[in-house]
């Protein structure tokens, strides 16, 4: 039975090893950001390769772009954003500290409805008591200027969705692609949003990394390819180790839904503080489309052999924050037992941190350990090491016991450690010893890359 980490084991793990750190933190840091360190920026790495293999280099019907994060102010106007990419905030008037207004839990009046209902359900501050004032509309969206002068005319934003970047290109993919309807348009990249209280770690980010598809399809098809995409996304996560009981589909109610939005999947992920949203997968419909065509006076419209019409596709949006799926994949990785014996460590019924990550997540595929730092051992680990870091991200390790050694693989989610100790100067083998049972092999230096990739690239 997996042991669930808290958000506080989860920062010290994060810290400790090197997967995570606060943001400028030799100054006291900054709210909602955060900065990956060198295991973190593997595992962030390795979700976005996942995510874009299967999306993109496994399907014939999805390229991708790379959009820029500055676009023309007026993309915003026309999306909405400007007019409607806000939440509601409170302050207490005691301790001046600020709210999402519904973030806050309480009793909702009766006949209250969206934001208006999530605003109106508390009036006291939850950190002093304090009296809160009304909600106000907050726009989220981060303001800079492009050129030397701060004025209007030169006001620009930072993005706070990579989706505009697609639509405002659909034209572009379409004739360089000279692909058919349907046709997807993948990107990752970062997003901004100036959150009024960002909090649980990574959960939620003033500055992010989102995986987003827009999925360009005939209107009357819409529905079907939904429901393709909700499977697909949610099949990701179990074929990446996601335990089933702690992911789910929920379709949003009809007060839910954005505005542009004909109907919402999320795909939800069991956190410490409760069911919270992983991916979104929305029915846009042809909103964005007919936004931008309206405001850019440029025809977005698709020519359909098959009918000899022309039409504005439909759009069906998957979108994922990176962030937020790290802190999930680790959460559901994360697994403490009791052990006994060398290979768990010193002493014995010592407690086993691991994290339980699939293969293809690790940020370290091999680890190389001599069996200690004996002059005669450390050239042919050397070498080993040399072998095997052309194929996979490796590390070498010769600090401490072996036992502890094997524990700080196990902590940072390593699957394969290959040992070389003094038998190895004799017959010219080593031993790999697997992450999640413990168990050892003795394999030649000779076929050792074999063996590695047997056990490391296998498909299930």
């Amino acid at each position: 039975m997996s042991t669930k980490a808290t958000v506080e084991k989860l920062v010290s793990l994060c810290k400790r090893r090197g997967l995570v750190f606060q943001s400028s933190e030799i100054y006291g840091g900054i709210g909602g950001f955060w900065d990956y360190g060198p295991l973190g920026v593997e595992l962030k790495n390795n979700i976005k390769q996942a995510w874009w293999r299967a999306v993109v280099q496994e399907r014939d019907d999805v390229v991708g772009q790379d959009a820029a994060i500055i676009m023309n102010p007026t993309v915003w106007r026309a999306s909405g954003h400007l007019d409607t990419f806000a939440d509601p905030m409170v302050d207490c008037k005691e301790c001046k500290k600020r709210f999402r207004a519904d973030d806050l839990a309480g009793a909702v009046p009766a006949g209250a409805h969206g934001h208006e209902a999530e605003a109106a359900k508390v009036t006291r501050c939850p950190e002093c008591g304090g009296e809160l004032t009304e909600p106000r509309m907050f726009n989220l969206m981060f303001r800079t200027y492009v050129g030397p002068v701060e004025d209007d005319a030169s006001t620009a934003y930072l993005r706070p969705e990579t989706a505009q970047g697609i639509f405002v290109n659909f034209t572009n993919v379409l004739t360089t692609t000279r692909k058919k309807l349907p046709l997807g348009i993948a990107q990752i990249g970062k997003a901004f949003r100036n959150e009024i209280t960002p909090g649980n770690f990574i959960f939620r980010d003033r500055e992010f990394e989102q995986m987003e598809i827009e999925y360009f399809v005939k209107p009357g098809t819409d529905e079907q390819w939904h429901q393709h995409w909700v499977e697909e996304r949610y099949n990701w996560y179990l074929g990446l180790g996601m335990r089933k009981e702690n992911v789910r589909v929920r379709q949003l109610d009809h007060e839910e839904l954005a505005h542009y939005a004909k109907d919402t999947y999320e795909i939800e992920y069991l956190f410490p503080m409760g069911w919270s949203e992983l991916e979104g997968i929305a029915n846009r419909t042809d909103f964005d489309l007919r936004r931008h065509a309206e405001y850019s006076g440029r025809n977005l419209e698709y020519f359909d052999e098959e009918s000899g019409e022309h039409i504005v596709p439909y759009v069906i949006e998957p979108s994922a924050g990176v962030d937020r799926l790290f802190m999930a994949f680790l959460m559901d990785a994360y697994d403490e037992e009791e052990v006994r014996g060398p290979s768990a460590g010193s002493g014995r019924g010592q407690t086993r941190v691991i994290l339980r990550l699939h293969k293809d997540l690790a940020p370290i595929k091999v680890a190389v350990l001599p069996l200690s730092r004996n002059e005669k051992l450390v050239p042919p680990a050397k070498e080993v090491w040399a072998i095997v870091r052309k194929h996979w991200m490796s590390q070498y390790d010769d600090a401490q016991a072996i036992g502890r050694r094997y524990r700080r693989q196990d902590e940072v989610g390593t699957p394969l450690c290959v040992t070389i100790d003094f038998d190895t100067l004799e017959d010219e083998a080593v031993t790999i010893r697997e992450r999640d049972s413990m168990e050892q092999v003795r394999v030649p230096i000779a076929g050792l890359v074999a063996a590695l990739r047997e056990k490391l690239e296998t498909r299930v």
